[in-house]
């Protein structure tokens, strides 16, 4: 199969539509810190590549395995080389997932990991959702056309049964750089009537939709946005217990595909 994104799109159609008659059988999840990641790689056994994928001196991780019929790849950025701290935010994000795309060819990408979410669009602490829209609420552009390209609102791979068979809950998810909301970011999440918030999920739908690599978002809430506790504290609270429940959707996500081809998702 040619490597996605290269070609003419007259090239790109028929290979899809070859892959979208094929049972899926290689799965890039792609998720932003280590306390979301290790519970998935421990679930599927997956085992870190000793020999990078990535470029030189770079601290992304990669993780390989298989599960039935499926290779599973799992990519996280790893820690920063100043900080310590996971990599966290759109640019790591877009970095991983255009690297990882390009040296594991995969049929279809996760992006899974936690989220804030909004009490006003119903969701709660635990809420595991599967996002049907992407967009960002930090770049603002105040010049038409311009406007609609920082917000970047595209509608991501559409899973009709997978979201019925898992019954899991469906959002609009608003992706920013920043852990807390300016009354700006506000305003923009309100604007692209987002259920759910991360700082990851726009960065890997522009990408994977730019290299024409499907992609479906799972996101699992850690704290109400517009609740009473701050953002902080909730998520800090509520990481561990969350990721849990995180681990146990993917877990489901991936058994439900195994076997079927990207058009009987």
């Amino acid at each position: 199969m040619a490597p996605h994104g290269q070609g003419t799109d007259a090239i790109l159609e028929p290979t899809v539509a070859q892959v979208e008659k094929h049972p899926i059988s290689s799965i890039l999840i792609i998720i932003a810190m280590q306390t979301e990641a290790l519970p998935v790689v421990n679930k599927f056994r997956l085992t870190e590549n000793p020999h990078s994928l990535f470029p030189k001196g770079v601290p992304w991780v990669h993780y390989h395995g298989s599960y039935k019929e499926i290779t599973i790849n799992l990519v996280w950025p790893g820690k920063d080389l100043t900080f310590g701290v996971d990599n966290v935010g759109t640019i790591s994000a877009s970095l991983l997932t255009y690297a990882s795309i390009q040296a594991l060819q995969p049929d279809l990408i996760i992006n899974a990991g936690t989220a804030g979410g909004f009490k006003a669009k119903g969701a709660v602490i635990g809420d595991v959702f599967l996002v049907s829209h992407a967009a960002f609420h930090d770049r603002r552009i105040p010049i038409p056309v311009f406007d609609l390209y920082g917000v970047g609102l595209r509608q991501v791979f559409s899973t009709p049964n997978l979201l019925k068979e898992l019954n899991l809950k469906i959002g609009k998810l608003s992706t920013g750089d920043s852990l807390d909301m300016s009354p700006q970011d506000e305003a923009s999440v309100t604007a692209n009537d987002a259920t759910i918030k991360d700082m990851e999920g726009a960065a890997v739908a522009y990408v994977a939709e730019l290299l024409k690599v499907p992609a479906i978002f799972i996101k699992a809430v850690t704290d109400i946005v517009d609740g009473e506790k701050p953002t902080t504290e909730e998520f800090l609270q509520n990481l561990a217990s969350v990721t849990a429940a995180l681990d146990q959707s993917v877990t489901r996500v991936i058994d439900f595909i195994s076997g079927k081809c990207l058009s009987e998702l």
